[in-house]
């Protein structure tokens, strides 16, 4: 199982806390880095210097690592339109030498949208603008030639379909949540891999179960993987500790997330890789703790 480490910068981090979190996610051997795209804080509290644009932030991130891919969880297709979206992750993508990963979703924060003056159409327009750009984005980075496309949404014309991602025939896609219909429909089509964010094992199964049916419709198949808020302490008061320090119950945090000692958190993570999880993505929130990354690196990381 690779563990990856994901970040929040929209509750307050600059560039340059996560410069300190991505370098630190390399040297300790994890596998990647990856941030959320939002534009604003979710919930209360200080927001302090704001939140970072997430391309920008990869952008600068693929010139200061060497090692570990790089990827967001999730883009909103409601922030950027699918043409100049591809041009900027295939760029990144080749700032990194081929290490970076769309993690791409419908954007459902309405509050960030009207504060940034964004467009926040009903839940089924949102649905088929990123079904439309998930085709476009794959067809302009995989076309041979010029590339147009005729839809509801978008209309490309002899689009030179460049640059070009330096991973051929393109980045992975990464599309999560827990839709019933649509979202297993679209993993199944469009998706590398399929992620379950902040749900307890069993809801998580039977996601995966979903997207696996779908697949057996399309014949293709995905990775999986999860996403879990994660604490880990060598004892219960360091544990309680570093939840407090983020706002959390340990105890809620143990059956919604990722949370104990690292024996604890290793057998949970069993529990996610015998339902076919092959990454778990660490939601670390207190980005100043860097002790916490390297006590998941050493008593965690060389066990899974």
């Amino acid at each position: 199982m690779k563990l990856r480490i994901f970040t929040e910068p929209q509750q307050g981090a600059t560039y340059d806390d996560l410069l300190t979190v991505a370098q630190a996610t390399e040297r300790l051997g994890f596998d990647a880095f990856f941030r959320s795209d939002h534009y604003q804080r979710i919930g209360a509290g200080d927001p302090g210097p704001g939140s970072t644009d997430a391309w920008i932030t990869l952008a600068g991130l693929a010139r200061e690592t060497s090692r570990i891919r790089l990827g967001t969880l999730v883009t909103p297709a409601t922030f950027r339109l699918p043409g100049p979206l591809a041009i900027s992750v295939a760029q990144v993508d080749q700032m990194s030498g081929g290490r970076v990963e769309l993690g791409f979703g419908t954007g459902w924060f309405d509050t960030e949208h009207s504060a940034y003056g964004v467009p926040f159409p009903p839940t089924g327009e949102r649905f088929g603008r990123f079904e439309e750009q998930l085709e476009i984005i794959t067809g302009l980075w995989t076309a041979d030639k010029d590339y147009s496309f005729e839809g509801r949404y978008y209309r490309l014309a002899d689009s030179p379909a460049l640059p070009k991602p330096a991973q051929r025939p393109k980045p992975p896609i990464i599309i999560g949540g827990v839709g019933a219909k649509r979202t297993p429909r679209l993993a199944a089509t469009y998706a590398d891999e399929y992620n379950v964010p902040f749900h307890t094992p069993d809801d998580t199964e039977q996601a995966f179960g979903r997207v696996r049916q779908a697949c057996e419709e399309t014949g293709r198949t995905v990775r999986l993987s999860a996403a879990q808020t994660t604490v880990v302490g060598r004892d219960r008061a360091e544990v309680e500790r570093r939840a407090a320090a983020i706002d959390q119950n340990p105890d809620n945090l143990r059956v919604g997330g990722l949370a104990g000692t690292p024996a604890e958190v290793l057998d949970k993570l069993g529990k996610f890789a015998e339902m076919g999880a092959e990454t778990v993505y660490l939601q670390i929130m207190d980005l100043s703790d860097l002790e916490h990354l390297e006590l998941i690196a050493a008593e965690v990381l060389p066990h899974v």
